[in-house]
């Protein structure tokens, strides 16, 4: 819905714009690419929140879905167990982790807001690893702390959540795969 309201106010991500204006051009350039649908796009970006806490306290998980709501814009689904494993005392079906899945502007204002926004505010941040990748081009972060994003208000967070953010990407291999992020602006280590 609020993808349409955008839409129809003429409103564009700001790294969509570049990179249909700029990097196509030059992926196309670098990889001697001629058809401009055969250029590596991205996907979707997928959040996921695995807490494990929240098989014993389900106001846990009722924090995260809220506050993972706040970063993507969308409503998440809760994650239930698929196994019974004792010695974490899990039952098969109990909810333990939230996700979501952003395409389309979304995932663009997103990426934005991770690229030019959150990782900056990571303490003694020297870039992200180039290593991640998964082998077909998708890209996968973990984050310690979601209190990095902005749209998470700090006064009511109780227990501090980790994140793994995944860019799928339609790249063949992990060389282009980085050279798009790269050129989105991704502050890769060296």
């Amino acid at each position: 819905m609020a993808d349409q309201k955008n839409a129809k106010a003429g409103y564009e991500p700001r790294l969509k714009k570049r990179y249909q204006d700029e990097i196509v051009t030059k992926l196309q350039k670098e990889f001697g690419l001629e058809n401009v649908m055969a250029v590596p796009r991205i996907e979707k970006i997928s959040l996921n929140m695995g807490l494990g806490e929240a098989a014993k306290n389900i106001k846990i998980l009722d924090e995260a879905i809220e506050e993972l709501a706040a970063l993507a814009g969308q409503q998440p689904t809760m994650t239930r167990a698929k196994k019974s494993i004792a010695a974490f005392k899990l039952r098969e079906g109990t909810p333990i982790g939230c996700r979501v899945t952003l395409r389309g502007e979304r995932m663009w204002d997103f990426l934005d807001r991770l690229i030019s926004i959150a990782l900056p505010r990571v303490r003694d941040f020297r870039g992200i690893s180039g290593s991640a990748f998964d082998g077909r081009g998708s890209y996968t972060l973990g984050v310690k702390d979601h209190l990095i994003f902005p749209e998470v208000d700090f006064n009511k967070v109780n227990v501090n959540k980790g994140m793994n953010v995944t860019i799928v990407t339609t790249a063949s291999n992990d060389e282009q795969a980085k050279f798009l992020l790269r050129e989105l602006g991704m502050p890769f280590a060296g």
